[in-house]
C-alpha cells in the first residue's frame, strides 16, 4: 500500500476505479494461466501480481487491506470455533465428516453468530 501511495504521489495512478477492478480481473486470469503451467515460481509471481492488484482495489475504495484481513481471519476463526462446539455437541468426529456435512455445520455457526 505504501508502495501504491508513493507513486501516486508522482502521477502513476489508475483514474478509474473501473479500471482497477478490470486489473484484478487481468490478474486473477494470469494466475490460472500460470497454474497451467505447473511452474511454482510463475505461479508464486502471479499470486503476488492478484495481491498487489487487490491492495490498489482496497486502497481505491478506502479500506485498509491488512484491517479488512485481519478481520476476516477473526470471524473465520470465530465460525470455526463454533463449527467445533456444535459438532462437539451433537457427539460427532470432525475427522470422519465429509466436507458437506461440516458446510452444514459452518453455516449454521454464521446464521448463530450474526444474531449474537
Amino acid at each position: 500500500m505504501r508502495i501504491q501511495e508513493k507513486v501516486k504521489g508522482i502521477g502513476f495512478e489508475w483514474s478509474d476505479i473501473e479500471d482497477v477492478k478490470n486489473k484484478v480481473i487481468e490478474e486473477f486470469s494470469e494466475l490460472h494461466e500460470a497454474q497451467q503451467t505447473m511452474d511454482t515460481e510463475k505461479i508464486e509471481d502471479e499470486f503476488g501480481d492478484v495481491m498487489f492488484s487487490l491492495v490498489n482495489y482496497a486502497r481505491f475504495i478506502n479500506i485498509n487491506p491488512e484491517d479488512a484481513l485481519e478481520s476476516t481471519n477473526r470471524k473465520f476463526k470465530s465460525r470455526f470455533q463454533k463449527m467445533e462446539e456444535m459438532i462437539a455437541q451433537d457427539a460427532k468426529n470432525m475427522t470422519e465428516m465429509s466436507l458437506e456435512e461440516m458446510d452444514i455445520y459452518w453455516e449454521k455457526a454464521k446464521v448463530l453468530l450474526r444474531k449474537s
